[in-house]
């Protein structure tokens, strides 16, 4: 009996409409979008205080720029950016949790390595923040450069890429340190400010915010060198694409709105609008959500409800904060920074 075989390229393309939904199609939902959607909420790890990027305010409320990508995470799946609820880890608590399915997504200070997504079963999402290290030291040292801290104690948290290119530096240079090492940021920060290290080194978007909780913020300076690379953003557990594409394209859309002005203000307005971009990002045409799990406008949703990137940046950590950090390298490409997003098509 001759047996009829199909080919591997028919094979390769049955499988692939079986398990991706097109343009058009059925919205299916992956299990941690099904979870999130049972739950009637998002759980999002956050850290336990970073000024301009995670924080609770006097009212309890979590505020800041990695506090609004969850929000815009869960405005994508309930249009409702309150439906999150947010789970404070430290440094050494943070993948565990993730690991074990408390948290559905981590959106803190979390640096993308390759032994964590190789090693740990992450995905890391899109940079939503790119950071380096530096070092804060008090001005009356008149230390002007990290390349003068021969002999320095330095404040620092353990468990983080942070201790570790303290280590690298150092040595890098033929020069002699003396690490104090504490099992949070705000340990290290109390022993910094109370003169215990001559230092205190940490994500340089974390030094301007961790400078205004000190007793005197104007005597210090955060020196200009930038040691690391510190590519910042949400992390997810592999094996569910789906929730994964979610919470890249969240980013995404937030940055495409801001290259063609779509901002918080001027959204209703832009639904009308003939630029087939915008058509495609709010939804009036085509259908980009489904395979996503979501509707045609999720992210109408992300800027009706929180804005655009430069918005959220501008607000928290930007002009518009206490922190003044300039976009630097988060700038879009278009004004020479690094966020770039592929287009919605």
């Amino acid at each position: 009996m001759t047996r009829t075989r199909r080919p591997l390229l028919a094979l390769a393309a049955l499988a692939l409409s079986a398990s991706v939904a097109l343009p058009g199609s059925t919205a299916w939902a992956g299990p941690t979008l099904d979870a999130v959607k049972k739950r009637g909420e998002l759980v999002c790890g956050s850290n336990p205080g970073i000024a301009g990027f995670g924080l609770p305010d006097d009212k309890g409320q979590w505020k800041g720029f990695d506090i609004e990508f969850c929000r815009a995470v869960a405005s994508t799946i309930f249009n409702d950016p309150n439906k999150v609820r947010f789970t404070p880890l430290s440094a050494k608590d943070r993948f565990t949790a993730l690991q074990s399915g408390e948290i559905d997504v981590l959106s803190r200070n979390t640096t993308w390595t390759q032994s964590r997504e190789v090693g740990q079963g992450f995905e890391f999402g899109p940079v939503t923040y790119y950071d380096g290290q530096g070092f804060m030291v008090r001005k009356k040292l008149n230390v002007n450069s990290a390349l003068e801290l021969s002999g320095a104690s330095v404040c620092v948290q353990q468990g983080t890429t942070t201790e570790l290119n303290l280590a690298d530096f150092f040595r890098t240079h033929n020069m002699k340190y003396e690490s104090v090492v504490f099992a949070t940021a705000d340990e290290a920060l109390k022993a910094y400010d109370t003169g215990r290290c001559d230092s205190f080194t940490t994500d340089m978007s974390q030094l301007y915010g961790e400078r205004t909780k000190l007793g005197n913020p104007e005597d210090h300076v955060i020196l200009p060198e930038v040691i690391s690379k510190e590519p910042l953003g949400p992390v997810v557990r592999q094996g569910d694409d789906q929730w994964f594409n979610l919470v890249k394209w969240t980013h995404y859309a937030m940055l495409i709105a801001e290259e063609l002005g779509v901002t918080k203000a001027n959204v209703d307005e832009k639904l009308k609008d003939s630029n087939p971009e915008i058509k495609r990002l709010l939804g009036t045409e085509g259908d980009f959500g489904t395979g996503l799990g979501l509707g045609k406008d999720w992210a109408y949703r992300i800027i009706k409800n929180i804005g655009n990137y430069g918005e959220v940046f501008e607000r928290n950590v930007g002009a518009g904060s206490k922190l003044k950090i300039q976009r630097g390298l988060n700038a879009l490409w278009t004004n020479k920074g690094l966020q770039y997003a592929p287009p919605i098509r």
